[in-house]
């Protein structure tokens, strides 16, 4: 295997795949906008150890090997893929529908057969969620922050709510009511967000630097529940590790990595939403977001390769 090694300004490095798997968010269509959205109903701090519902997987399916393919599956086809995870037509079909009204998908014709596309506006917010997924830095401690307030209105309360779900989503920190924080370098991203949700004209953004009072350590836990993050991480610890000691002994198929490759991108990809790179300096000592990074690099970089000739086995099959 290559070498994981620390790059500057703190990004863990790891080889990738010829081909880079797209970050998975999901779109909602909602009063003609499309708005950023966590694909799980649950939010984005449902347990990591949970159930993967079908939705989830699909999503996965599409991100990783239907953007090369216009965006396209068939619907037999993704029963195929789906079925090695042990999903079967039924589920799948009716997760597909869900994502349907969600504004997800697209009904499209595949040579004659029931298939479904991912939208124009999904397609732009996968791929611009690439970076947070799979390119994330971690902020340097002097990199400064960016703070977002906002003021709405009494009559646009409902704006409110989708403001801070928005925030929320994008793993923004709170320091007061109506004043959010994020690591700077996040700023282009949650611009976009906000404009996209038509939600720009309540914000105001500014770069900033923290002069006096709490050390970072204390802020840092002030305007995010690191607690409730570090149990994220040591569960996709625990679920992952022996995974990645099974591929490290005897190896497995194409179809066995399309299976673990499926599933751990599943849920690793709502963590880096979680943690929007804080930081280290700022962390607890033995952060597990560290060693759960390391361990996503190396499995990523065992399984991408012969879960995608499995995958493109069956799409061209």
């Amino acid at each position: 295997m290559p070498e994981l090694r620390r790059g500057g300004g703190g990004t863990l490095q790891y080889p990738r795949p010829a081909r880079p798997y797209h970050a998975l968010v999901t779109t909602v269509a909602s009063s003609g906008r499309h708005h950023l959205v966590d694909d799980v109903d649950e939010g984005a701090a449902a347990e990591v150890n949970a159930p993967i519902p079908p939705r989830r997987l699909i999503v996965t399916v599409y991100g990783l090997y239907a953007r090369e393919r216009g965006g396209r599956l068939s619907v037999a086809s993704l029963v195929r893929l789906l079925g090695a995870l042990g999903v079967d037509g039924q589920a799948v079909r009716s997760a597909v529908s869900r994502l349907k009204r969600r504004g997800l998908l697209e009904s499209n014709k595949i040579d004659g057969a029931a298939g479904y596309r991912l939208s124009a506006a999904a397609s732009a917010v996968l791929a611009e969620g690439d970076e947070r997924i799979f390119g994330r830095r971690r902020a340097a401690p002097d990199e400064g922050w960016l703070l977002i307030a906002f003021s709405v209105p009494e009559s646009a309360r409902d704006r409110r709510h989708r403001l801070r779900s928005l925030l929320t989503r994008l793993g923004v920190g709170t320091v007061a009511p109506g004043l959010w924080v994020a690591p700077v370098h996040l700023e282009p991203e949650i611009s976009r967000a906000l404009e996209r949700a038509g939600l720009r004209r309540y914000t105001d953004l500014f770069r900033s630097r923290h002069v006096a009072g709490r050390s970072l350590t204390e802020s840092v836990a002030a305007w995010w529940d690191l607690e409730a993050l570090g149990t994220q991480y040591a569960a996709f610890l625990q679920r992952q590790r022996p995974v990645l000691e099974a591929w490290r002994g005897n190896g497995g198929t194409p179809r066995q990595a399309f299976v673990d490759f499926v599933q751990v991108v599943t849920v690793w990809r709502r963590l880096p939403y979680l943690d929007p790179g804080l930081p280290l300096a700022g962390l607890p000592a033995q952060w597990a977001g560290e060693h759960a990074e390391l361990l996503f690099g190396e499995l990523r970089a065992r399984l991408a390769g012969p879960a995608r000739e499995h995958a493109t086995q069956v799409l061209d099959g």
